[in-house]
């Protein structure tokens, strides 16, 4: 494999940022090849003006004093026993040789200068994120349910910068780095760990967690640091749904009460629930949409916009599609519409 997408965590930080990579491997043979190359080159110089050079008391060299010659020249190391004698000789050492001799031991030295270097270059790149990140979704838990979160997202035009993960597993942030994300490895439920996700400046947090009392922290943390960010949560027993909203979350979804009602609805009326599915899978068929009211569209009915409206959204009541308090759509509605995805 040429490359792989990686995730640095430097130790202050515990930000792992998705970037493109070589193995090391593929570094280390890179610069062996290179080296070799450089060492080829030389010795073909060398051989070529193999007269100009003298071996002790004799004039001229071998193809294996060439080799000894470039090798020894090249590594700096020099013993003196081979030596240019000819102005057109000491001339190729010095326009041509001493700048293979340079471009060589950067090359022998570059891994070691990469790796005390890459630590400088992934903390800069941390703080140059945390600087400019802003307006980002948080995904609290890289379980099956924050992979299908993210997956809505983005099939709702959310790019990939524009997402963070936090997970306590090292392994669940390796996998989104894989994919483009940036990944924080910690529990969303610390003070710290949020902090580094710029939990302040988040546009919405999700709350994916596998249980129940770890949504709650999770949520009353955001909350904390964070008094006005959207947060939506999932719960397994419904019977936690008050409490977390009682914690801070906006939106509460009942993972195990909507399952159990689609398992349901699936012996007598399977295309309800083959519908329901099409329109919580983002990107395909029909589509859930929220959005605002346009100009062209204030003064008509809901029945009379193109798309098919489920709900209006005004002063911050909502009104089902048939409630006759709706009348006329007015300017700041927020629609909740069905339209295809085409």
């Amino acid at each position: 494999m040429e490359h792989e997408r990686v995730g640095v965590e430097t130790e202050h930080t515990g930000v792992r940022l998705a970037h493109e990579e070589e193995t090391p491997v593929r570094q280390v043979l890179r610069r062996v090849l290179f080296a070799l190359l450089l060492l080829a080159l030389t010795v073909a110089v060398i051989y070529a003006d193999r007269d100009g050079y003298r071996d002790g008391d004799r004039v001229g060299l071998s193809l294996l004093d060439s080799v000894y010659y470039a090798t020894v020249t090249l590594s700096t190391t020099g013993y003196g026993d081979i030596t240019p004698i000819t102005p057109g000789a000491r001339l190729v050492n010095i326009l041509l040789i001493t700048p293979l001799r340079i471009t060589f031991l950067l090359v022998l030295i570059g891994t070691t200068l990469e790796a005390l270097t890459a630590r400088s270059r992934e903390e800069f790149r941390i703080r140059r994120w945390r600087s400019r990140v802003r307006q980002h979704v948080i995904v609290c838990g890289y379980g099956t349910k924050g992979r299908s979160a993210i997956r809505s997202l983005q099939a709702l035009g959310t790019p990939l910068d524009k997402i963070v993960v936090v997970d306590p597993e090292s392994r669940a942030i390796d996998e989104a780095n894989s994919l483009g994300l940036t990944g924080i490895v910690g529990d969303a439920g610390r003070t710290e760990v949020l902090r580094r996700a710029s939990v302040e400046r988040a546009r919405a947090v999700i709350v994916a967690a596998n249980r129940d009392d770890a949504a709650v922290l999770i949520t009353l943390t955001v909350r904390q640091l964070n008094p006005s960010v959207p947060i939506t949560t999932s719960v397994r027993e419904e019977e936690n749904a008050n409490l977390l909203r009682q914690s801070g979350a906006d939106t509460v979804i009942t993972t195990s009460a909507t399952s159990g009602r689609l398992l349901g609805l699936s012996t007598d009326a399977p295309r309800v629930v083959a519908v329901v599915e099409d329109l919580v899978t983002g990107g395909q068929g029909l589509d859930l949409h929220q959005r605002t009211v346009t100009g062209s569209e204030v003064g008509l009915g809901p029945r009379s916009l193109r798309d098919i409206v489920l709900s209006v959204t005004r002063g911050g009541r909502t009104l089902r599609y048939d409630d006759p308090l709706i009348g006329e759509l007015q300017t700041g509605d927020v629609l909740v519409v069905v339209r295809s995805h085409a």
